[in-house]
């Protein structure tokens, strides 16, 4: 009788701790993450959501802006939220067509970099790309999603260029107060470089759970090259082999920014081809 009288001061006194960071899911980056990164051709996302997702997501809004002077190009995210996992989703668009890449390349590349929020220099590219888009809409559909689903965690996701638009969001919202970094997930796919070492180093600091996925010998996670203009991965790498079908290994190297025990290994030996191709699979969505 005594203990049930000691019980609530015994919770209240060892709360139960969450941990700081969550393993990497293999199901969750092959069955939904991938696959929100590549609804944004499709010419009905929600109808693309309800096909793969058995009707438990609902798209918020797409939010497209005009990143560079290429007149055809944009950068695009969208906000969304999934009911089954009780989770709020911002899903950042990688880049598409060559002369986007090229003209990414080039920016990233020989541009000044800029300071971020809290820490360290990142691309000027990247940075106005997510810029714009958040103030384009998204950061006022995240509020709302907020508000409306306050005990919702918070996934952050996005391939290529939109890896790195990812990474900046993340580190956004955790710097801003917006959302809580225990209760927030950030996956990418094929991520290029996105600061320095200073900002590579702030973001392992208060993302926790960041993952980049790579595959085999996909040439952008290589790009700006190491230590160009001072340009460092943050953590944690997640290095998948050729094949990436389903019970495939995979190497997490999240002890160190840099590993030759993941992709680092394959600088020279590219293959573009890798960069499209995840999980060997692509949405088919009309």
């Amino acid at each position: 009788m005594l203990l049930l009288l000691l019980l609530p001061a015994l919770i209240l006194a060892n709360p139960i701790e969450r941990p700081e960071y969550e393993d990497y899911s293999d199901s969750l980056a092959r069955n939904n993450f991938w696959a929100m990164c590549n609804m944004f051709g499709a010419s009905d996302i929600q109808g693309c959501f309800n096909k793969y997702f058995n009707n438990s997501v609902t798209l918020r809004r797409k939010v497209s802006v005009k990143c560079d002077l290429i007149p055809t190009d944009s950068c695009v995210g969208y906000s969304a939220v999934d009911t089954s996992n009780r989770a709020i989703i911002l899903v950042f668009r990688g880049t598409v067509g060559s002369l986007q890449l090229i003209y990414e390349s080039i920016e990233t590349a020989y541009d000044a970099n800029v300071p971020w929020i809290g820490g360290g220099n990142v691309s000027k590219y990247f940075r106005d790309a997510f810029v714009d888009i958040w103030n384009g809409g998204m950061k006022d559909d995240f509020t709302y999603l907020k508000q409306r689903y306050p005990s919702y965690k918070l996934w952050v996701i996005g391939h290529s260029l939109g890896g790195a638009m990812a990474s900046l969001c993340s580190s956004y919202i955790v710097a801003n107060g917006l959302f809580a970094s225990v209760d927030m997930m950030s996956y990418t796919f094929g991520q290029p470089r996105v600061g320095d070492a200073d900002y590579a180093n702030w973001h392992d600091a208060i993302v926790k759970t960041a993952y980049r996925v790579t595959h085999y010998k996909d040439p952008v996670p290589h790009l700006p090259l190491l230590n160009m203009e001072g340009y460092r991965h943050h953590k944690a790498e997640v290095y998948y082999l050729e094949d990436m079908s389903v019970g495939q290994t995979y190497t997490v190297c999240d002890d160190v920014q840099e590993s030759k025990l993941c992709s680092d290994k394959n600088v020279i030996d590219a293959n573009v081809n890798d960069h499209g191709n995840y999980f060997n699979y692509v949405p088919n969505c009309p």
